[in-house]
């Protein structure tokens, strides 16, 4: 009787085995078929021909890329370029709303996604269901907040219905303290000492008092 095998071989050590050597001759390709009749006759013409369909391959998907690219961007929800007021505060308007803009005091009620510079989300009112509602432009919220939803100097007010990302510099978020802090370390905090914050708001509208 032979004896046992005693190859280690794993499975994936088989799969390396099975590619083709780099001096291992390739089997010939089979060449394409003529693009038309008449190019088969005249091997030249049908050179042309190629040429020719390259040519309109080419600017077809130039043609594609400059109108089609940017709608498929925006549908993704692409980048959104940011407009820096004299504050510090960053803003770009993904939705313009079509209802009343927001005032001073008025009690609102508003979604929002928070996120670090790195992308991580620390907060979202649309994880508990129920937007965050306050009084706006009070200092019942941080003044990258106020300053973005009720507007300033080179900011527009928010209009209900209106979508926006802000980016707030640390004077304007939660400055050397940062927030959610455990202990003295800073990388206890939720939000470390001077963090720039993006915030993603929907401003629904006003609540009722």
């Amino acid at each position: 009787m032979a004896p046992p095998s005693t190859s280690t071989t794993s499975p994936l050590s088989r799969l390396l085995l099975s590619l083709p050597k780099p001096g291992a001759a390739r089997p010939p390709r089979a060449s394409p078929p003529p693009p038309c009749a008449d190019a088969s006759r005249n091997p030249g013409a049908g050179l042309v021909l190629r040429r020719r369909e390259a040519a309109a391959a080419v600017l077809s998907a130039a043609l594609l890329s400059r109108f089609l690219v940017p709608a498929a961007a925006v549908a993704e929800g692409g980048e959104c370029p940011l407009e820096v007021a004299p504050s510090g505060l960053a803003f770009c308007d993904r939705v313009v709303g079509t209802g009343a803009a927001a005032q001073q005091g008025q009690l609102i009620k508003a979604h929002y996604t928070g996120r670090l510079e790195d992308g991580t989300v620390f907060d979202s009112s649309y994880k508990r269901g129920k937007p965050l509602t306050f009084r706006v432009g009070v200092g019942e919220v941080i003044k990258g907040w106020d300053q973005g939803i009720v507007g300033g100097e080179g900011i527009p007010p928010m209009l209900a219905g209106g979508k926006r990302t802000l980016k707030l510099p640390p004077a304007l978020a939660y400055g050397e303290k940062g927030a959610g802090c455990r202990g003295w370390e800073p990388t206890s905090c939720v939000i470390p000492p001077n963090s720039t914050l993006l915030f993603d708001v929907e401003y629904v509208g006003r609540a009722i008092s």
